[in-house]
């Protein structure tokens, strides 16, 4: 079993090894294995769950926006409103793809032989996947920075920069899917067949291109999980220092509740794969070996890891529909409004003296 997995490619695909094909053994069992793993009506079902979450989270955020004057709390609501269109975006794009294969059962040479549509399949995969890694990151640091440091104008972020840290965030995303087209790497299909994504066959350009898609989320996540350990360290003395009982930031706390749910879910779902991926590329240097298709188990492996991260998509929205102030104080009625992160200094409620504190 695992040597068949190991033969060469046939005359045609191996004189053509530049191909977004061949790098699973299509002909073995297929069709049994395939059957037995995938479901269109399983793919469908969790692609319009998907779907309909973060139409709903988009409502709901979109509808709490208007009636905010808090601009920390406008601001984070924005990185929100990027995630959830991200992740919204990531499923139509894909699902428009991978959901027709599973019905239709069509055969990838014959209908993309160009592999234009396996390389726009694999830069989405890239693209939707590195996104919310990214922004979660980036909101993790601007609570650190909010929470930390309140009164400094430098954290102080509107709305519109706001939006273009997002926008700064998919561009970079956009240049990283994009390497494979300029030369760097290549997206091939995947097993069982339904799906392009990044190559983990032994060659250098495969390699660099796998490690430039796993360290910087893995970096983001780690960097995630440091800002919001200390912001909640933080958030955790306000609530028990005596002289602060009174002073509650109910609106940090929410932010920070629903921040914590997100760096959960990431880390869950998207961890063992980007450890998967680093592992195997760094397995397979120096990058000598000439082999052309992946072993069975790695390509079993990448596709469960493949499916957890889905669920990333899915269950980030809930986050913020469930864990919601209004959602919390039916569940924990004791939960009240009260002041945010200014009333823990009362002396600089004076529009004054927090100018002259903030100038310098």
């Amino acid at each position: 079993r695992g040597g068949g997995d190991m033969e060469p490619l046939n005359g045609s695909a191996g004189a053509r090894s530049d191909v977004c094909f061949g790098v699973f053994n299509a002909s073995d069992g297929r069709g049994n294995v395939q059957n037995s793993i995938t479901s269109p009506w399983f793919s469908t079902t969790f692609g319009l769950i998907g779907l309909c979450s973060n139409l709903f989270a988009l409502c709901v955020l979109l509808s709490s926006s208007r009636k905010l004057s808090s601009q920390a709390r406008s601001s984070f609501l924005v990185f929100l409103c990027g995630l959830v269109v991200t992740d919204f975006m990531g499923l139509l794009v894909t699902a428009s793809v991978i959901i027709p294969y599973h019905f239709i059962k069509f055969t990838w040479a014959k209908v993309d032989p160009g592999c234009h549509l396996c390389n726009f399949l694999g830069f989405s995969m890239v693209f939707f996947g590195q996104c919310p890694l990214l922004l979660g990151a980036t909101m993790a640091s601007e609570r650190f920075f909010g929470i930390n440091h309140p009164f400094s104008r430098s954290t102080s972020i509107s709305k519109r920069r706001a939006w273009s840290i997002v926008g700064l965030v998919w561009g970079f995303s956009c240049l990283l899917g994009l390497l494979p087209v300029l030369g760097l790497g290549r997206y091939t299909l995947q097993y069982p067949g339904s799906w392009c994504f990044l190559t983990l066959l032994p060659d250098t350009g495969n390699i660099i291109f796998c490690l430039l898609f796993a360290l910087p989320g893995i970096f983001s996540v780690l960097l995630s999980f440091i800002f919001n350990t200390v912001s909640v360290v933080t958030l955790c003395r306000v609530y028990h220092d005596r002289e602060s009982v009174q002073r509650r930031r109910d609106s940090e706390v929410e932010m920070m509740v629903q921040l914590l749910g997100i760096m959960i879910i990431a880390t869950i779902c998207w961890m063992p794969l980007l450890i998967f991926i680093v592992q195997t590329a760094l397995q397979q240097l120096p990058a000598s070996s000439q082999v052309q298709m992946l072993p069975t188990e790695t390509q079993k492996m990448l596709l469960i890891y493949i499916r957890m991260v889905t669920w990333n998509q899915i269950l980030d929205p809930w986050v913020y529909i469930l864990f919601r102030r209004a959602v919390l104080q039916r569940i924990y009625p004791s939960l009240r409004r009260r002041p945010s992160v200014v009333s823990l200094y009362p002396v600089l409620n004076n529009p004054s003296l927090r100018r002259k504190f903030t100038s310098n």
